[in-house]
């Protein structure tokens, strides 16, 4: 009997996806670590985005508490326990000053990854022509996450150039206008994502800017959609980044996803939540309730005391005031190193830095392939982020002290430096 070609039987929506980036880049780690070692250039990964150190101790006494409790091994609900999306609405009073009801405006979420998939599966129509797609405005630089998401659910992904020249806030009715000069109908566009603080250049948002994206998605009749995975990560003498829902009128047309896996170090645990226009939340988790049965009970409530906890709050002071000196003794390295830091808008937020690529590498990738090769620093190039991350490279903060300005040494040693 002849063997099947399974490859043939593929979705035409996946045929073109490639592995995460990340995961890529963690192979190519992998691959080089043993002729590393051998030159005492062991890898230091300052390519994933996550915190290293442990939760706050509340989660971890919380989990241990409750986890042997009777019936905490059942089944829970897709929107989550109650006890969970009411600690949600009152951190959402209490972080931003906004209201939202538990029982209607909330729903749990597998982390702000799954809960931005399911998003898109929800509000795009799904087809294979080019010129019918539903489009999903994304930015640009942006979590690399975006555009193969957009595209397995069938829809486009068009970038909203975000540069230093528009200080990271692009005027959208000039984006629309580009749509159309590039022969896409305005009346595709479903959706816009927006990701302050964001991910790859630790960029923030005025209120003044967030105003003016609730009114052009109210102008264009779209859904708003805020990824603020990093909204508790910002630097003492910095103004606390705001929800989208603190806009008035927001809630009319937008939701935003959080996750505990920046602020509370918590990435394996999987945990965030969707809130705002009922209507979208509704049909999300009507979604996702047709793929799973909702989050652990134990861990929701570990998530829950730790959302209502002093403990909590502190944890996240500590923790940014240490990426605010890890980012210090990055940035007097780079400079040292030739990068011209003076000149450059610093992050106010985040653990990320967004560089340059010295003028001599032909490109993001060329870099970040060298400088793995030869010093073991693991860096992401930034066309991993989008055509408008081309001539950068990011890195992560969050190694220790020593780690980061071994890097640094590293370079001096090897020959980094910017005009070199």
């Amino acid at each position: 009997m002849a063997s099947v070609d399974i490859k043939s039987l593929y979705s035409e929506y996946v045929k073109s996806l490639e592995t995460y980036i990340m995961f890529r880049i963690k192979q190519e780690m992998l691959r080089l670590t043993p002729e590393l070692k051998a030159k005492k250039r062991a890898p230091i990964n300052l390519s994933m985005g996550a915190p290293v150190q442990a939760p706050p101790d509340v989660v971890l006494n919380s989990l241990k508490e409750c986890v042997t409790q009777p019936g905490i091994n059942l089944y829970s609900v897709p929107k989550g326990e109650a006890f969970f999306v009411e600690a949600v609405a009152q951190r959402m009073k209490k972080r931003f000053g906004v209201d939202v009801d538990p029982k209607t405006e909330v729903f749990s979420l597998i982390g702000s990854k799954e809960g931005l998939a399911n998003t898109f599966r929800a509000f795009i129509n799904p087809t294979t022509v080019e010129k019918e797609k539903d489009i999903i405005l994304i930015p640009d630089p942006g979590y690399a996450s975006y555009v193969d998401q957009i595209k397995v659910a069938g829809g486009m992904p068009y970038s909203i150039p975000l540069t230093a020249e528009n200080n990271y806030m692009p005027n959208l009715n000039e984006v629309i206008t580009q749509l159309e000069k590039d022969g896409y109908s305005a009346k595709k566009v479903k959706a816009i994502v927006i990701n302050y603080p964001n991910n790859p250049l630790g960029a923030t948002a005025t209120r003044n800017y967030l105003k003016h994206v609730v009114d052009f998605a109210k102008k264009m009749g779209i859904l708003l959609v805020s990824d603020a995975a990093y909204a508790d990560m910002y630097f003492g003498n910095e103004e606390a980044p705001a929800s989208i829902l603190e806009i008035e009128g927001a809630k009319d047309i937008a939701i935003e996803l959080h996750s505990f896996s920046k602020p509370y170090s918590m990435t394996g645990w999987r945990l965030g939540w969707v809130c705002g226009n009922k209507d979208a939340v509704g049909i999300i988790g009507k979604l996702k309730s047709t793929m799973d049965t909702g989050l652990f009970k134990a861990l929701q409530r570990a998530a829950a005391d730790v959302l209502v906890s002093e403990e909590g709050d502190k944890y996240i002071v500590e923790c940014n005031k240490m990426y605010q000196k890890k980012q210090e003794i990055a940035i007097k390295g780079f400079k040292e190193l030739g990068w011209n830091m003076d000149s450059m808008k610093v992050p106010g937020a985040t653990f990320y830095l967004w560089l340059p690529i010295p003028p001599s590498y032909k490109n993001s990738s060329e870099f970040a392939q060298k400088i793995l090769e030869t010093s073991g620093i693991v860096i992401v190039p930034g066309v991993a982020f989008g055509k408008y991350g081309e001539g950068f490279f990011r890195i992560s903060l969050v190694d220790s002290d020593e780690r980061i300005q071994e890097c640094i040494d590293r370079m001096k040693e090897d020959g980094f430096y910017y005009n070199k």
